[in-house]
């Protein structure tokens, strides 16, 4: 076996294995609600994939999950845990908010929407960045600094929109004026209702940049190798903490322009709690797409497509059931790598 081909091997197999597991699991958990497996999926695949709405709505939650996962998928890549996506797509949410209020009404949607692009991505990457400076500078655990900004940020910004950005009787920001990029819906018709917006295409482009970031550039590859083998790397002219401010500045930034799905894409101001928990299943998503850029793509549609699917079928079964099955496709995922890749390593070696 050739040393590509196993790696493709421990890359595809474990996904695959859980999704077995979850599939087993979720049947065994669904018959003890006493509702049949085939009905259950096949009202999960209606709600989701089945139908124009559905299927918008689940590309909604891809579309934040991409971004989320990617925040989480550099940082590791550079042997960092950025537990503060949910921070930093808020932080992103309330900077294009800022922006699109700031912009005068006649300045034309592409061009109003790249500027709130860009002010997303600079509030989230300001986030990441303290926890990179830290990190950096002074050898300070990110785990515990992006922690504690979740709770700071988002107390901050919930603030600053009750106390001074707030519409009456309500805690979101005016509507803004310009920026708001099109629905689905707009071009075609069968998307009515559904929140799927062309931010989904910005957040499939980051996906390809960073998989070109990582495996076609010299940064790339220095933070890969970071990653890997810090002292090696460190030896090799590399500089730690440089590679590691750098991580958490990309992740921070992509997922500050997660936000723009919500503001701009979606209800056009920034409302407290509007990625309520996204940042979180960002985690799950990186680990589930092996924090690589096209395995997080597939992996968000994933994640969307169960928490879609939880809606689908309250009416016979829990939607939380769609919350455990996403716990058990995690769980499987960490069990299954170190087992297949040890099964292939032992084939290989009686190959050879």
């Amino acid at each position: 076996m050739s040393g590509r081909a196993m790696r493709w091997d421990e890359t595809l197999l474990p996904p695959l294995m859980a999704l077995a597991i979850a599939a087993v699991v979720g049947d065994l958990l669904i018959l003890a609600f006493g509702a049949s497996p085939g009905h259950v999926f096949g009202l999960l695949f209606e709600g989701t994939w089945g139908n124009a709405y559905g299927f918008g709505q689940t590309l909604y939650k891809t579309t934040t999950l991409v971004c989320t996962g990617l925040a989480v998928a550099i940082p590791l890549r550079a042997g960092l845990f950025n537990i503060g996506a949910e921070s930093q797509i808020a932080a992103g949410g309330f900077a294009a908010a800022l922006a699109g209020l700031a912009l005068p009404a006649g300045v034309p949607w592409p061009i109003a929407a790249v500027l709130c692009l860009l002010a997303a991505a600079i509030g989230g990457g300001l986030v990441a960045a303290v926890p990179g400076a830290l990190r950096a500078k002074f050898g300070a655990s990110e785990v515990i600094v992006t922690i504690m900004l979740n709770f700071i940020v988002l107390a901050f910004l919930n603030w600053v929109v009750a106390a001074k950005l707030h519409v009456p009787e309500s805690l979101h920001t005016p509507e803004i004026a310009t920026g708001g990029v099109p629905r689905f819906a707009d071009f075609i018709s069968i998307f009515h209702g559904s929140a799927a917006n062309v931010t989904l295409f910005v957040a499939l482009a980051l996906a390809a940049k960073m998989w070109w970031y990582l495996f076609r550039t010299k940064q790339g590859y220095e933070l890969r190798a970071v990653g890997l083998q810090p002292e090696a790397a460190e030896n090799g002219g590399v500089s730690l903490g440089r590679t590691w401010f750098q991580a958490m500045l990309i992740g921070g930034a992509i997922a500050g322009a997660g936000g723009i799905n919500y503001v701009l894409g979606y209800k056009h101001y920034y409302e407290e709690g509007f990625a309520t928990g996204s940042g979180y299943i960002g985690i799950a998503v990186a680990l589930v797409g092996r924090n690589h850029p096209v395995g997080i793509v597939f992996a968000a549609l994933l994640f969307a497509t169960l928490s879609q699917g939880g809606l689908a079928v309250n009416a016979v079964v829990p939607k939380q059931l769609m919350d455990v099955l996403q716990a058990v496709v995690i769980l499987a995922v960490a069990v299954c790598v170190p087992e297949v890749r040890r099964v292939l390593r032992a084939a290989g070696g009686r190959a050879a």
